[in-house]
């Protein structure tokens, strides 16, 4: 816990189920690491580097990943309420039944992400890049979804029960 591994090379590593509550992973280099079921609840994350990195199943919340790299990575069923992704790249990044509840995204890069199933329920998407991204089913009730780029997005059976959707591109 509160491990320092700021700017670590920690490609490809193998971090299954690790406890890192509280740790320092900021500008790490976590690129195709597994991080399955591992805990990092309140963990800083900031300029991380997780493209392909994966994170099903585990415990982000409250951590901090601000400007991280998280293209292709995979966070299906991952568990981030109040985390922050504010201008994080999450193209193409998997995070299909995952409880996003009140986390923020605003300036988000999610073009072609998998949201399905996914709970954002009042979580700040303002100014996200939504574009071709899949929400079917997805919980948007009462989030904010102001100049939100949804050109191409699935809307399928989403909840958006309340959600401001204020200039958002929806064309």
């Amino acid at each position: 816990r509160e491990t320092n591994f700021e700017s670590a090379l920690l490609t490809l590593a193998n971090m299954k189920r690790a406890d890192l509550t509280n740790s320092n992973l900021a500008k790490a280099n976590l690129t195709r690491a597994n991080l399955y079921g591992a805990t990092l609840r309140s963990a800083k994350l900031v300029f991380a580097q997780l493209p392909g990195a994966n994170l099903e199943a585990a415990e982000l919340t409250f951590a901090n990943l601000t400007t991280a790299n998280l293209s292709d990575a995979k966070l299906s069923q991952a568990f981030a309420d109040k985390a922050i992704f504010k201008s994080a790249n999450l193209i193409r990044a998997n995070l299909s039944e995952a409880n996003l509840r009140q986390a923020n995204f605003e300036g988000a890069d999610l073009s072609g992400a998998n949201l399905s199933g996914a709970d954002l329920s009042k979580a700040n998407l303002t100014r996200t890049n939504l574009r071709g991204a899949n929400l079917s089913g997805a919980n948007l009730s009462y989030a904010s979804l102001s100049e939100a780029d949804l050109r191409g997005a699935l809307l399928f059976q989403a909840k958006i029960y309340g959600a401001r959707l204020d200039l958002a591109d929806f064309t």
